[in-house]
C-alpha cells in the first residue's frame, strides 16, 4: 500500500477545528452524560454523533446537543468513517458514547499534533473492581510499547493523515488496532499521560480475569490472521470458542 505524503503543519487550539465523531447502536443510557460533558469544548470543535440503526431513543436524546446527527449502516469503522467524511475539523476525535475527555483535552491534542500528527490518551476504566486499576495500566503501557492505540484510549488523527491512509478498514473487529498499524507506518503515536476515563461494565459484566483472558485470546488470533466478523462474535459473545 502506497501512502500519500503530508506536509508538516504547525497548530493552535485558537486556529484549530476538531471533530468529534461518537458512534452509537442504543447508547440511550450513556449519550446524554457524554454529549452534556462534551459542552465546555463546543467553541472550537463540532460534535458528530454516527448513530448505527439502533432501536432505542439514542437519536432523538442526541439530536439538540450535537452538532450533527448522521445514519448509517451498522458497524463502528463504518460509522466513525461515516462521521469523518462529513466533518470540517482539521483534526478527528474518535470518541466512545461511554468513555469522558480530560478537561483540558483539546490543548493537549493541538500540542501534540504540533509534533505528531495522531496519537490517543492513557485511560482510566471506572467501576468498582480494584482490578480495573491494573488492567487500564497494562492497557496504557502496551500501548507506549507498541504504538498501538484501542477505542477506548480516545484515537485522535489529523484528516488529512486519516484520508491518506484509507480511514478505518471496515472489519467488525480490530479496527483500531488495523487503523493503527496504518498510522504507525507514518510516524509513532503520541502517548498523552492525561487520562480518559472509560467505562469498565464489560468487563464487570462478563468478569475481569475472563475479560483479559479472552482479550489477549482474541488479539492473538486477529495477529494470526482469524477472520475478524469469528472474533466479532466472540467479542459479542463474551465466548473464546463459536458454538
Amino acid at each position: 500500500m502506497v501512502f500519500t505524503a503530508i506536509q508538516y503543519r504547525t497548530f493552535s487550539v485558537v486556529e484549530m477545528n476538531f471533530s468529534i465523531i461518537i458512534p452509537t447502536l442504543n447508547e440511550e443510557q450513556s449519550i446524554v452524560n457524554c454529549l452534556t460533558a462534551l459542552k465546555r469544548y463546543r467553541d472550537y470543535c463540532e460534535i458528530i454523533v454516527v448513530d448505527g440503526g439502533g432501536v432505542d431513543n439514542t437519536k432523538s436524546l442526541a439530536k439538540p446537543l450535537c452538532d450533527k446527527l448522521i445514519s448509517s449502516a451498522k458497524g463502528r469503522a463504518i460509522q466513525m468513517n461515516a462521521g469523518a467524511e462529513s466533518a470540517v475539523g482539521d483534526v478527528l476525535i474518535f470518541l466512545h458514547a461511554d468513555t469522558f475527555l480530560p478537561e483540558t483535552a483539546l490543548h493537549q491534542i493541538a500540542q501534540a499534533i504540533n509534533h505528531q500528527r495522531w496519537g490517543r490518551f492513557d485511560v482510566k476504566l471506572s467501576g468498582g473492581h480494584p482490578m480495573l486499576k491494573v488492567i487500564a495500566w497494562l492497557m496504557n503501557y502496551r500501548s507506549r510499547l507498541t504504538g498501538i492505540a484501542t477505542g477506548d484510549q480516545v484515537i485522535f488523527v489529523t484528516k488529512q493523515l486519516f484520508e491518506s491512509v484509507g480511514q478505518y478498514p471496515v472489519i467488525p473487529l480490530m479496527e483500531d488496532i488495523a487503523l493503527c498499524k496504518k498510522l504507525k507506518l507514518i510516524n509513532p503515536p503520541i502517548c498523552l499521560n492525561a487520562k480518559v476515563v472509560s467505562s469498565g461494565r464489560r468487563w464487570e459484566q462478563f468478569g475481569v480475569i475472563k475479560m483479559i483472558l479472552l482479550m489477549w485470546s482474541l488479539r492473538l488470533r486477529y495477529f494470526l490472521g482469524e477472520d475478524p466478523q469469528i472474533l466479532a462474535h466472540l467479542y459479542n459473545k463474551g465466548a473464546f470458542w463459536k458454538t
